[in-house]
């Protein structure tokens, strides 16, 4: 299916192509700059830290949807052994099988593309079996530490959760700003909760994926018009699912990473944070949130963690 002209028409609003050079990888994290960090730094008060990961497990939040991205498939490979000799120290070692957005995860600026591009305009092809991604690929983000601001765009609208067919418009983004009672500024990561997750907490990960609430097409815009670094929220999809518009699939995606060069995750578990930052009555932190380096990867988990 060819992209719709709406579709190009935002695009042409939120392109980044050639914004930080013709040789750039990074996006939108050129934005986080040392004075960005150092005034991220300024939000720790009480050194309160949220871990913001799903537990990776065999039975994680994966069900099925995309083909090979599997749950986390955990072995021993070696139990207490004495590599060397009787009586010596022993070791238990373990390995891991699993897609690298598996669980809670960024999605690299290479993980999608359209119209044969990648971000920057670089040709889709440099996306390859043997060479993986020879641009963008997230070893390319380097540490991924700023302003963490949560828009807690359930909280906001007094509800635990929002219905699974909620499309998260620039409006309910400016709402849960007021919300917080802070401006997203440049260099920010934006945290977008929806209470999704707490549908897989439950033990329902069907649920989970569908239909689920999610980041609305007209959202790239307001993140852009902002020149916030990244975002990540608490589902499957990111966006919402089923699409908002019929047979448009993944075009969020597609303006964020491909136009824009900005990460975004999934399966961030932001329930903690939103009862820390409530508590506290603040929605700014200090986030670290670093991609595992895997060379020429197009997604990789993460652990992130929210400082008070």
């Amino acid at each position: 299916m060819t992209l719709p002209a709406a579709f190009h028409d935002i695009a042409k609003r939120v392109n980044n192509w050639g914004r930080w050079g013709a040789d750039d990888e990074t996006g939108t994290l050129n934005l986080i700059t040392g004075e960005v960090v150092r005034a991220a730094a300024a939000e720790v008060r009480t050194g309160r830290r949220v871990p913001l990961a799903l537990p990776l497990k065999e039975d994680g939040v994966q069900a099925g949807l995309i083909p090979g991205r599997i749950n986390p498939l955990h072995t021993m490979v070696q139990i207490n052994q004495e590599l060397f000799g009787p009586g010596g120290v022993a070791c238990s070692d373990d390995a891991v099988t699993m897609g690298l957005q598996a669980g809670t995860h960024w999605d690299a600026l290479t993980h999608v593309s359209h119209s044969g591009r990648i971000y920057n305009g670089r040709p889709a092809s440099t996306v390859t079996a043997h060479g993986r991604a020879e641009f963008s690929g997230i070893d390319k983000a380097g540490p991924v530490v700023s302003r963490g601001v949560l828009l807690d765009v359930a909280r906001a609208k007094g509800l635990d959760r929002l219905p699974g067919g909620h499309a998260v418009t620039p409006e309910d983004l400016a709402e849960a700003e007021e919300f917080a009672g802070t401006a997203v500024r440049a260099g920010d990561i934006v945290l977008v909760r929806t209470g999704q997750v707490q549908v897989y907490l439950a033990g329902d990960k069907h649920g989970y994926g569908f239909p689920s609430p999610g980041l609305s097409v007209r959202t790239p815009q307001w993140f852009h018009a902002r020149d916030v670094a990244a975002v990540a929220n608490d589902t499957l999809t990111f966006e919402i699912f089923p699409p908002e518009i019929d047979d448009l699939w993944l075009p969020v995606h597609a303006l964020d990473l491909v136009e824009m060069g900005m990460l975004q995750g999934q399966n961030w578990n932001l329930e903690d944070l939103s009862t820390a930052c409530a508590e506290e009555g603040r929605y700014a932190f200090l986030l670290s949130a670093m991609p595992e380096p895997f060379v020429g990867a197009v997604g990789t988990p993460v652990a992130p963690v929210a400082v008070l």
